[in-house]
């Protein structure tokens, strides 16, 4: 049986901390970043591994680094044999990596060394991947840098949004940890560096890559609304306001021909022209074919469809965007 330490934060570290806790170890404790301000009162929400680790008993500690000695006090005294890593938040030190007997591992939600970072998720459907998956490293003092234990593929469905590709590669996260844990722990599970080649960067998400370019392909920018979903979220402009695009699809060209051919007057439309009202979506002119919105939110407003979101208005012929 091992001293097991637990290190994340998200919903993404979730299933594993649970698995682990059924896995028939000793949990000895379990970090996970400080609370922060959420929701409109901005009032401080703890994290969703701190709510499970509240709720399944465990030591808890919540540093804002571990630089010194005092910042570790928690993770020396539960003396861990392993420290397993998912979704923290913070770099570890040399001098906390060298504390349990069997190291650190980490689970990385892309497929090292492609995608390491903090957002391979939302970079993976950006950039078209046809698959993501995860990986189980040994860590070392470099950004997911360290070499692999065993890695689980798991491919991006066609509409996948970052939140269903999250919700995925968590599950597989803990089944990979399970099934390699046992030759772990009797070190049958030899570590191989990474490729020198094929390496990329997921930097952290940034609000302003959720600006929508009309002047893009339908094709780029419905990945970006899938990427972007549940956070960020892409977003336009309606009237001088802030439009959120929370599902959309490119739209079929023969659909975007019906739509030019009823509407001659706009046949020439700009990117961001709202084409048609068809079924319960909204066309919209791209530089290269056309987005389908399917639901949409106005600032302080719940997400409706697209159809109700034009029920009210006059969309036709108006411009999105800036």
């Amino acid at each position: 049986m091992l001293r097991i330490a637990f290190a994340g934060t998200p919903q993404f570290a979730v299933p594993t901390l649970r698995a682990l806790a059924g896995a028939g170890h000793q949990l000895v404790g379990v970090l996970t970043q400080p609370d922060r301000p959420a929701g409109r009162g901005r009032r401080l929400q703890p994290s969703p591994v701190k709510q499970l680790a509240l709720e399944l008993g465990l030591q808890l500690d919540q540093p804002t680094r571990l630089d010194t000695p005092a910042q570790r006090e928690a993770l020396t005294r539960w003396r861990a044999e392993l420290l397993v890593v998912v979704a923290y938040g913070m770099l570890l030190p040399p001098e906390a990596l060298a504390l349990p007997r069997l190291g650190c591992v980490n689970l990385h939600a892309s497929l090292l060394p492609r995608w390491r970072g903090a957002a391979p998720i939302q970079r993976a459907i950006l950039a078209g991947d046809s698959e993501s998956g995860v990986t189980l490293m040994q860590m070392d003092a470099g950004l997911d840098t360290g070499p692999i234990l065993a890695s689980a593929r798991v491919p991006i469905g066609p509409r996948f949004t970052a939140a269903e590709l999250s919700a995925s590669l968590a599950d597989a996260a803990a089944r990979l940890l399970l099934d390699n844990l046992t030759a772990l722990e009797q070190g049958r599970l030899p570590a191989q560096p990474q490729p020198l080649q094929g390496a990329t960067y997921a930097p952290k998400l940034d609000k302003q890559l959720a600006l929508i370019d009309w002047g893009a392909a339908a094709l780029q920018i419905d990945r970006q609304v899938r990427a972007f979903n549940p956070w960020p979220v892409a977003q336009t402009q309606w009237e001088g306001q802030p439009l959120r695009i929370w599902r959309a699809e490119p739209a079929e060209a023969e659909r975007l021909r019906l739509a030019l051919e009823r509407l001659p007057a706009i046949a020439t439309a700009v990117p961001g022209t709202v084409l048609a009202v068809q079924g319960s979506q909204l066309l919209v002119q791209c530089g290269e074919g056309a987005l389908a919105l399917d639901q949409v939110q106005l600032p302080g407003r719940r997400i409706v469809s697209a159809r109700e979101f034009a029920a009210s208005r006059d969309p036709v012929g108006a411009r999105l965007g800036s």
